[in-house]
């Protein structure tokens, strides 16, 4: 591409662009994300591309290709529908094939991409619906895409494609019609919110860099995705980064910083590769670098691998590590705006809140303010886990209640079960129940119920989930990424885990629950970071909303959702016992005795609870209980 030197030629290119997609009869957009590329979209890929090459009744052209064709095949990131995966999107008729194999391109391509007809075995069903359109699907329907708008409908790899999509477009209006003063305003007055958690306002967080007396001042992209099951950084990054890229960018320009950091985990090749691709075709174009359009105005950015500490989340941990010391977070004040990277002042936002600000920028401040409710306006992207029917990644107004978001969009709970609850905000977060069901998924409304949004995590659970197993597994997570550098955090922690571990292994006591408040009450007080003042807060959270099942685990020795092994009792039942022994034979400690052709029995105090017996039953006769 030819360095664009000014505002007439990024516009050309993006009109150019268009039209060149407009003269494409069919486009096939394969999910190129990590979650399909490990389905195998890869080979997908290369299938239909083999197909197109062969076929000489059509003119097909390919990604490094100038000439324009028929057919254009495409990788794009993630489409977010990732229960279905490897996806495939056909426009533009706008048809989403689901769970495609390699045996199925041949199929698609004679049907579909030739011939524009359906291949119904391959689209979404729902309660006996079929949708062939992605836009139909419900788990799409019921979203607001913006953020995400472009992740699964455009070529991740090309940054034309991107032009074409509005991409450098803010930058470009906060270069020529704004002055920094004006864009920091404009973000102030969106109300835009940090997405990594903490809901910290952006504008003022931007105003407070620009002031400083210091002129050397850096823009950092928090990447670092550490919550167990929470992907969306990582599909930005992957689908769509010169969103997030611009966004950076424009905060550069607004603070008078000419130097920005990616820190993305080492754990995200994917995102890594396409960030590098993205950040050399935009110093290619002249959109990074010296003097971008035309003007003053100059920027350079780098990334930091960071090798997969959940402590450098946290914002003076993760500058630490880029400066290549040990990622712990240091005593505040001062604070990163005041003192952060090198010791300079700092913008550090996350992946998500970058990507937010070229829109907020070309679209202005009202139109941000009216999505959602006004003291958290704009979307939120949200990873949806565990006993949901539709996992994936989603987006939606910030104030859309849970019910929505679980039962609407995650169609509902997995094989029929009942909710119990939802884990949001990961590892630091807490639980919420049926009789939350109605809630504002925002920022302010969490906190009243002692919960948050946090990154964006959401954990399904139903009624055969162990909460006490929950708050166990928690925090083992957290104790395991504790930094050690405050006693709270790093003995604490332990002492928890510990305490949990007794617990689920049916030698806890009643003292423990009252212990295990006590120092989670002293944790949160006395912890030097984030990290550490949250790590106690799915304890807490489940001692408040499911104390019974922590006194059943105490009291009665037992687990109701037989999820804890040291808690089960292995039962015979002598109606089905055909007495042929096998359970017997295939006990490892002999804690089952009997005569054949009669019920056998298990002694209760020998058996190790391995599940040996239940496995090699052939009629059913053992459970648990």
């Amino acid at each position: 591409m030819e360095r664009i030197s000014n505002q007439i030629k990024l516009n050309q290119i993006k009109e150019n662009t268009i039209l060149e997609i407009n003269k494409t009869r069919c486009r096939v957009l394969i999910c190129a994300g990590t979650g399909c590329l490990a389905g195998g979209s890869a080979e997908i890929y290369k299938k239909i591309c083999e197909l197109a090459k062969n076929d000489k009744d059509i003119e097909i052209r390919f990604e490094d290709e100038v000439p324009h064709g028929e057919i254009t095949v495409k990788k794009s990131g993630c489409h977010g529908f990732c229960e279905m995966g490897p996806l495939m999107r056909i426009e533009p008729q706008g048809i989403l094939y689901t769970k495609v194999k390699l045996s199925d391109c041949e199929e698609i391509y004679n049907s579909t991409i030739k011939n524009g007809q359906i291949v119904n075995r391959l689209l979404y069903k729902q309660n006996g619906v079929e949708y062939p359109k992605q836009s139909e699907i419900p788990f799409y329907k019921k979203q607001t895409r913006l953020v995400l708008e472009n992740c699964g409908t455009i070529d991740a790899e090309h940054i034309e494609e991107a032009i074409a999509h509005d991409a450098y477009q803010g930058l470009s209006k906060a270069l020529f019609e704004m002055t920094p003063a004006d864009v920091i305003n404009v973000i102030t007055e969106a109300n835009l919110r940090g997405r990594g958690g903490g809901g910290f306002q952006t504008g003022y967080k931007w105003s407070q860099v620009a002031r400083q007396k210091e002129t050397i001042r850096y823009v950092v992209c928090n990447g670092d995705e550490g919550d167990p099951g929470a992907f969306m950084d990582r599909s930005i990054m992957e689908g769509d980064p010169h969103k997030m890229i611009e966004g950076m960018m424009i905060a550069a320009y607004a603070v008078g910083a000419q130097e920005g950091y990616i820190y993305v985990r080492a754990e995200y090749p994917l995102a890594i590769n396409r960030l590098k691709l993205a950040i050399k075709q935009a110093e290619e174009a002249g959109l990074l670098g010296d003097n971008i359009l035309g003007t003053d105005f100059s920027f350079r950015l780098h990334i930091n691998r960071g090798a997969g500490a959940f402590v450098c989340g946290e914002g003076s941990a993760l500058t630490a590590s880029i400066e290549g010391n040990r990622g712990m977070p240091r005593v505040k004040p001062p604070r990163t705006v005041e003192q952060g990277l090198f010791g300079k002042p700092t913008v550090l936002n996350n992946v998500e809140t970058f990507a937010n600000v070229p829109m907020i920028i070309r679209n202005g401040a009202e139109w941000f303010k009216n999505i959602g409710p006004k003291t958290s306006p704009g979307t939120k992207a949200f990873a949806l886990t565990g006993t949901v029917n539709n996992t994936g990644l989603i987006e939606v107004p910030m104030g859309t209640t849970l019910r929505e978001v679980i039962f609407d969009i995650g169609g509902g709970i997995k094989d029929g079960a009942n909710f119990k609850a939802v884990q949001i905000g990961g590892p630091s977060g807490g639980c919420l129940v049926e009789e939350h069901l109605g809630i504002s998924l925002d920022f302010d409304s969490l906190k009243k119920v002692g919960a948050m949004i946090g990154s964006g995590g959401l954990v399904v659970m139903d009624n055969n989930t162990c909460m006490v197993e929950v708050a166990r597994f928690f925090m083992n997570f957290t104790q395991n990424e504790s930094c050690g550098k405050c006693v709270p955090c790093r003995e604490g922690t332990k002492r928890m885990l510990e305490i949990l571990e007794r617990i689920v292994a049916g030698n806890g006591t009643l003292e423990d629950l009252d212990i295990l408040e006590e120092l989670a009450s002293t944790i949160t007080d006395t912890a030097l970071c984030g990290l550490g003042k949250s790590a106690a807060l799915p304890v807490v959270s489940t001692l408040k909303l499911f104390r019974d099942e922590y006194v059943e685990h105490v009291v009665d020795k037992k687990c109701r959702s037989n999820n804890c092994s040291a808690l089960r009792k292995f039962v015979i039942n002598p109606e089905l016992c055909k007495g042929c022994s096998k359970c017997a034979r295939n006990c490892p400690v002999g804690a089952i005795t009997g005569q054949i052709k009669n019920p056998f029995t298990i002694n209760t105090e020998k058996c190790i609870k391995c599940g040996a017996c239940i496995s090699s039953c052939p009629f059913g006769a053992i459970y648990t209980e």
